[in-house]
């Protein structure tokens, strides 16, 4: 029972994987269907996990699920794109703004460690687990600042635009400034600067929407 539990879960996760990189990449275009039955041949298995897959998939923004239709990719615009990083960079930036008195050595030491293995990530091209410990590293301030109804807001609304952050980090370049927006932020808060703090996140959430807009992706062109 457990062997086909954790079968269960790999092929859902490799599902997850290889839809959300084909969407990233362009393979599926925004408006494709993805066909349930047709995954179900491929991978040998039942729909169920295909199902939740689709679910979790349309949580993050990358289908949408249409009832008799089956799942298709969102249709995103430069003016979703806007709007997501608008109300991310207010959000993240007040986060850090209260963080600033609140992070510990402890934690301004995580913080480094978080950075430093994304720079070797970033030297590696491993987009996968950047993305993952870039999240991490995002955590950590926003936890600090110690506003759970903040943590809430933020936690829903990156839940729902992954499709988003994942395809900004992943365009040439960005995993290295990412890297560096990081360290000045570490050491503004090392400097306590609250005012800094806010500046630089806000900035940095601002300019991974810029970025999304002008470079290749799979964003829908109004």
């Amino acid at each position: 029972m457990k062997k086909l539990l954790e079968k269960h879960l790999t092929l859902r996760e490799k599902i997850l994987e290889n839809i959300r990189e084909a969407i990233v990449s362009g393979r599926l275009k925004a408006g494709s269907r993805v066909s349930e039955p047709e995954l179900a041949e491929r991978y040998g298995i039942s729909r169920t996990p295909i199902r939740e897959a689709f679910r979790q998939l349309e949580s993050e923004g990358y289908l949408t699920v249409i009832p008799r239709r089956g799942a298709v990719v969102s249709e995103l615009s430069p003016k979703d794109v806007e709007e997501f990083y608008a109300i991310k960079s207010i959000m993240e930036g007040y986060a850090a703004r209260q963080a600033c008195e609140k992070l510990s050595r402890k934690d301004l030491d995580k913080l480094q460690t978080i950075n430093d293995k994304l720079a070797e990530l970033a030297r590696t091209g491993d987009i996968k687990h950047f993305f993952k410990i870039h999240s991490d590293f995002h955590e950590l301030f926003i936890k600090a600042a110690d506003n759970e109804k903040l943590h809430e807001l933020i936690a829903g609304l990156v839940t729902r635009f992954q499709r988003l952050r994942f395809t900004s980090l992943s365009l040439p370049g960005r995993m290295e400034v990412s890297v560096q927006e990081h360290e000045k932020i570490i050491e503004a808060f090392r400097k306590k600067d609250a005012d800094l703090a806010e500046t630089l996140v806000r900035r940095n959430a601002e300019y991974g929407g810029r970025v999304l807009i002008n470079g290749t992706s799979p964003v829908k062109n109004s």
